[in-house]
This record gives structure tokens, sequence and C-alpha cells, in this order.
């Protein structure tokens, strides 16, 4: 006994059994209830959304024994012939194997001809497109005056390709993807009847992966069947389709709030265990961030996986919207550049070091510095602020700006120096490009209700009205009163906090360098092996 795949055994076979296409299952509807019967008509869609499951529909109900009607009895002769596939009258035609115009006249030949059996004579071709420019030349004056059994249903995936000499003489119905809670509930129905055992999020997955085309969802639903021994499991589709699974991305996403590296790349690692398909990893990715920024974004929100939603609202919390946007634009732009990485897994890792590095930490999940440590707090971007010198005071290097914020009369030099501006960036909880910009100023006067501030020009490009109401806004609470914020740009910026942690990554690097240089197992491998240290390999530790 043969096996009939789901995508046939379950090919809808009347407009009240199709999902979805309800502007084209209404035109045709309508038309055939009331006579009103064009005798060409063009439908166009991505592959497997009923475009030749609608013509066959059609030509049913223009040849059902019972008479025309948008609801064929399917029991005459007529209706299970077409349903099987040999009724004499409905010459379904592939263009991809015909594209010669002399199969087109061939074809065309016997259109004079009255039906043998029905009552119209349906031409279905399949794939129009493929025909070549001699055989649309032939098809046109009989598309365009053909005789009044006879009817041409056409069906494309590329309607650009054909020319509009064909367009201007069809009825034109686009069929639109099927959105995947559609295409769920459909495979439900379908495992449902077929007794089978599965998971609702696994016919989500397979929704989804689907991209709109039922055909394809039913096409993975054999496959995960196979695959799974008759039952549609979460986890056995994700490892069938190669898909991140919701505990990677929750890991994943995790590891990036936390600015955690070595966690990251341990999630790559038990991903790299199930073989995934990196590229749609990548996609999932990507997806996931998405929904978030749209969680923050409209937080009564309500989507089709309340559960996943409520995890993605709480991770939301743990980001800024300029880091979703930056986490979302790096994961869309390494789909594309994954095909240039070396390998897919190295591509991916790359991916994920990018979103680590150009994401600013929270203020919030910056370590907070011990008294024995001097009290220091963190500055913008979740980055301590270095230490004063040895030998210097806190207070030396913007000496400078206090001496020239006192020629303003009646200003409050309260705060000036860079010092006591980097302590209160720090309890502003700042991020994203609002701590960039206050990371690039420093703080010249206070005078009542202003507060002017010198923006050193290397950070310019992070001044923007949003910004700068942002940065206006946390001085507010830290001042408790209003404020109106004056930004000034200049060459001549002393010292900057964004200039300090500069200065303190530089130091650190030498430092670390110089530890390096000084090793004895080092020197040992320079003299045994006349190794040499790569240039720019050397990292600090912290």
């Amino acid at each position: 006994m043969s096996y009939l795949v789901l995508a046939r055994k379950w090919r809808p076979r009347s407009f009240d059994e199709l999902v979805g296409q309800d502007h084209v299952r209404r035109a045709l509807t309508n038309a055939l209830d009331s006579g009103r019967i064009h005798h060409a008509f063009l439908f166009t869609g991505t592959r497997g959304v009923g475009k030749t499951t609608i013509a066959r529909i059609f030509a049913k109900s223009l040849n059902c024994e019972r008479g025309v009607s948008s609801k064929p009895c399917g029991e005459c002769g007529a209706c299970r012939d077409i349903d099987a596939g040999r009724f004499v009258d409905l010459l379904e035609v592939d263009a991809a194997s015909r594209t010669k115009v002399d199969d087109t006249r061939e074809l065309l030949d016997n259109v004079q001809y009255a039906p043998a059996r029905g009552r119209c004579k349906v031409y279905l071709i399949d794939e129009v497109h493929m025909l070549s420019t001699h055989s649309f030349n032939a098809l046109l004056k009989t598309l365009e005056e053909p005789p009044p059994h006879v009817k041409f249903l056409l069906a494309t995936t590329d309607p650009q390709k054909l020319p509009v000499t064909v367009l201007s003489r069809c009825l034109q119905f686009h069929l639109r993807r099927l959105p995947p809670g559609q295409i769920q509930e459909r495979l439900a129905e379908i495992s449902k009847a077929e007794n089978v055992e599965f998971e609702p999020a696994a016919l989500r997955a397979i929704a989804r992966s689907a991209e709109g085309s039922m055909r394809d969802a039913l096409s993975l639903l054999d496959q995960v069947l196979a695959f799974g021994g008759g039952r549609a499991m979460e986890d056995e589709v994700r490892a069938l389709l190669g898909t991140l699974d919701r505990r990677h991305v929750e890991a994943i996403l995790n590891a990036l709030a936390a600015n955690d590296g070595a966690a990251l790349m341990a999630c790559v690692a038990q991903l790299d265990e199930r073989a995934p398909d990196y590229d749609q990893a990548l996609g999932e990715l990507a997806a996931s961030i998405q929904r978030m920024a749209l969680l923050q974004a409209l937080p009564d929100l309500r989507g089709e996986d309340e559960e996943q939603d409520a995890l993605l609202a709480g991770l939301a919390t743990r980001f800024s919207p300029e880091d979703l946007q930056l986490l979302y634009q790096i994961a869309i732009m390494a789909r594309r550049d994954l095909d240039f990485a070396p390998d897919a897994r190295g591509g991916f890792e790359m991916a994920l070091l990018r979103m680590l590095a150009f994401r600013p930490a929270s203020a919030g999940s910056a370590p907070v510095a011990t008294p024995a440590s001097g009290g220091r707090r963190a500055a913008p971007g979740g980055v301590a602020p270095p230490a004063p010198a040895r030998g210097a005071t806190a207070a030396s290097g913007p000496a400078s700006a206090t001496a020239s914020s006192s020629a303003v009369t009646g200003a409050e030099p309260l705060a000036a120096a860079t010092g006591d501006w980097l302590a209160i960036v720090g309890q502003l909880g700042l991020v994203g490009t609002t701590a960039q910009l206050a990371a690039h100023c420093t703080l010249v006067w206070r005078k009542g209700d202003v507060v002017r501030l010198k923006l050193d020009r290397a950070g310019e490009d992070f001044r923007r009205p949003q910004v700068e109401q942002r940065l206006a806004q946390a001085l507010e609470r830290y001042y408790g009163a209003a404020v109106r914020l004056e930004i000034a740009v200049s060459d001549g910026v002393e010292i900057t906090p964004a200039r300090l942690q500069a200065q303190a990554a530089d130091e650190r690097q030498k430092a670390a360098e110089q530890a390096i240089e000084s090793d004895a197992n080092v020197r040992a491998l320079r003299e045994i092996f006349g190794a040499t240290v790569v240039p720019g390999s050397v990292k600090p530790l912290n």
C-alpha cells in the first residue's frame, strides 16, 4: 500500500476547505454564483500558497454535473475525475517543460473543439512565466478571444516575467503568504485527524520555518513525523530544522546582558553539539531581539506564545532601546556576512563578540567599588573610572577648568573638577548613547537651573536632541530640581571620563605587555625556540 503524502492527502477540494486567501475565494465564489465568469485568470504568489489548488477547485465548479456553482458537489463523475487528475477536459500544462512555440501551437490547435465530457474546457498552465517570447505571442490572440467553452487558468511565482500584453488579458489575483498562526492551526487539525502526538511549540516552529507556504509546512510535518517516529515534539523539530532552542536564546541573551564573555562562548559550545544551522540560529536570535524591542515599546502587546513573550519581556528590562537596536543590526548583518567567514561557527562567534564589544554595559550591571578602592563609582558604559596616578591628587587634572569657570560671574563652581563630574555621572545610571555623551563632557559650572557642559569634539556624534533631553532628565533627578542643559563643543577639553578611561586602558595594556616580556617562560621560549610575541595578541585580564 502506497503512502500518500500529507500535502496531497489534505489538499483542499472546495473553497470552504481553503485556508486563507479570503480575497481570492470571495471574488471567485461571487463570480461563479452570479455567472460573471471571465475567460482568463492569472494566479500569482510564492510556492505552496494554493495557486494550483484554487485553479482545480475553479475548474471543478465550472464542470460539476449539478451545475455551475461555487460549491461543487464533489460526488459526481466530473468532480471525482478532477480530484483524481484524470478529467479529459482539464488540461494541466507544465510550462517549464513546454517552452517551445511548437508546443504552444499544438496545444491551441484543439481550442476550437468542444469539450468531450464537461461543460467547459479548462487550460491550467502552471509556471506560465517559463514560456518563451514566441510562445506568448502565439497565445495572445486565443487568450484575448477564446471560444465560449474555453477558460484559461494561469499560475506563476514570477509575474514580473510575463509580458504586459498577457497581464492585460487576465484577471489577476495575488495569493498572499499564509501567517504562521493560520498554518499552525491547520497543522493542528491535520495532526488530530491523523492521530499524531504533537506539541503546540513544535507545530509553531514548523509554521515559522514554512515561510508562509502551506505545502512546505505539510512537507516539513511529514519529515518531522518520519524523524520522530510518528510524533512531533519541539526538541525533535528543532534538532531536525537546526533552529535555535528557546533555552539557548535565553542563555545567550542573559550572557549578553551580563557582559559575560565566558558564558557566551559556553553557550556557543553547547549549541555546536547540536550541529545547528548558524544562519537560522542568527535569524532566531534576531527575531527574539526584535520581539524584545516590540515588548519594550509596547508592554501590553500579546502574541501567540505568551510564555515566550513573558520571558523576553523580562530580558528586555536588562537592555536599553539603543542596545536592542544595535544587537539586532549586528545579527542581521552577520547573516549577510556568514558566507565570508572561515567557518559558520566562527562567523556566529564573531557576531556575538561584536554584540559584546559594542554594547555599553548598563550602570546597574557594573560592579560597585568597595570602600577599600577609594569609593570610586562606575563610569558610563559600566567601566570603573581609573584611579588617580600615583603621586597625584584627583583634582589635579581639571585645575584649569576650575580656574576658567571662576570667570563666570555668580556661577557656582560646583563639581567643576573632572573627578567630581565622574562621581556625578557614575550616579546617573546612564546607558547607551546618553552615557557616551556624558563621558565625552566635562562640567564647567552650574548657576541656578542652568548646567553648562563642555563637549569634546570627539564625542560630537553622540549629540542629538533626544540624547541631550535624557541627560538633562538624569541631571534633574540627581539635583532634585529643574535643569536647563547647555552644551558647548570645544577642541580644548582638558580631561573627560572617556579620555581617562582610554588612558587607563592604555596603561593596563602596557602593563600586560610588560608582564609578558618579563615572564620567565616567555624568555625561555625566546632563547630556545626563537619565539616571538605576536603584536596585538596581548590583552589585559581586566
